[in-house]
């Protein structure tokens, strides 16, 4: 048995914690709503009081935060995780923050003769539940090597992705494409329906032609074809509006150090900037299609 501090039991974090307890590990978990960490109680889990209540006699610390200032000030604060963390502690940052970041926190956990990734995830709440998360992970092989049997119990596609900061990459860029996706495929069906044709009609065929995606065939933004696609819940959200914003400003913020061009990132973003200047970014991002179609 390991024990394990898990600090961030936000909708994702919940479920990954509660997974480590139900695998027979000594899970602390801390957050700063306490109805999250009785939830995590309840899951198995033990109640930190604070952070050096969770990680001074951790052997794992794994944080799942909302930004990279949270990763910031969360490790390396006066009274932070780098602070209380006994010698050779692993730490796995599942946070999905700017690459910036994620490199200089795993920079100041290597100086500290620290052993540390970056584990951004993709999955949403029921992937994060069931155990079935996909992990990008950035750092060296020997910390992956160590972190793996611990992302293998929270989730089913674990991938190295290189150097520090590499799994943030991984995410943000993989994201940006699915918000393409999505927008691309809701005006794809919404099109459809205002030329005559229905969307189980237009689903059963592009669905098995050359514009077949993920955001279709398993997501599907227009309400029928995919049963268990948010849609046919009036977008009660699995993965929010709000988070595919978050991860298309950390996507364009990259892009714009790396002198990359991502004019289709730049559009996606300012359409799902409109949810938020509406108040719909509650939704799921696939309410995009509310957007397009005029209904938001």
């Amino acid at each position: 048995m390991t024990t394990i501090a898990f600090i961030g039991l936000g909708n994702m974090g919940i479920g990954m914690a509660s997974n480590l307890a139900k695998s027979g590990h000594d899970v602390r978990a801390l957050d700063i709503s306490e109805e999250a960490v009785v939830r995590a109680v309840t899951a198995g889990c033990v109640a930190a009081r604070h952070i050096q209540d969770a990680v001074e006699k951790a052997d794992v610390v794994i944080t799942m935060l909302p930004a990279g200032a949270h990763v910031k000030m969360v490790y390396g604060g006066e009274d932070g995780v780098f602070a209380h963390a006994q010698k050779g502690t692993l730490m796995i940052d599942c946070s999905t923050i700017d690459v910036a970041s994620a490199r200089e926190v795993i920079g100041s956990a290597t100086h500290k003769d620290f052993e540390m990734i970056d584990a951004p995830v993709s999955g949403g709440v029921g992937g994060a539940a069931a155990g079935t998360l996909t992990f990008m992970c950035g750092g060296t092989a020997e910390a992956y090597g160590r972190a793996k049997p611990f992302l293998d119990i929270m989730g089913k596609n674990v991938f190295h992705a290189g150097d520090a900061g590499n799994g943030q990459v991984a995410k943000i860029c993989n994201n940006m494409l699915l918000g393409i996706h999505m927008i691309g495929t809701c005006e794809a069906f919404n099109l459809a329906e205002k030329l005559g044709l229905d969307a189980q009609t237009f689903y059963d065929i592009s669905s098995t032609a050359s514009g077949q995606n993920w955001s279709m065939t398993s997501y599907c933004p227009a309400p029928g074809p995919v049963e268990s696609a948010p849609s046919n819940r009036d977008y009660q959200p699995g993965f929010t509006a709000a988070m595919m914003l978050k991860d298309l400003r950390l996507a364009q913020d990259a892009a714009t150090s790396a002198r990359a061009a991502t004019p289709l990132g730049t559009q996606s973003e300012a359409l799902y900037a409109l949810m938020e200047a509406a108040e719909k970014d509650g939704l799921d991002f696939s309410g995009i299609m509310k957007l397009i179609n005029g209904s938001l």
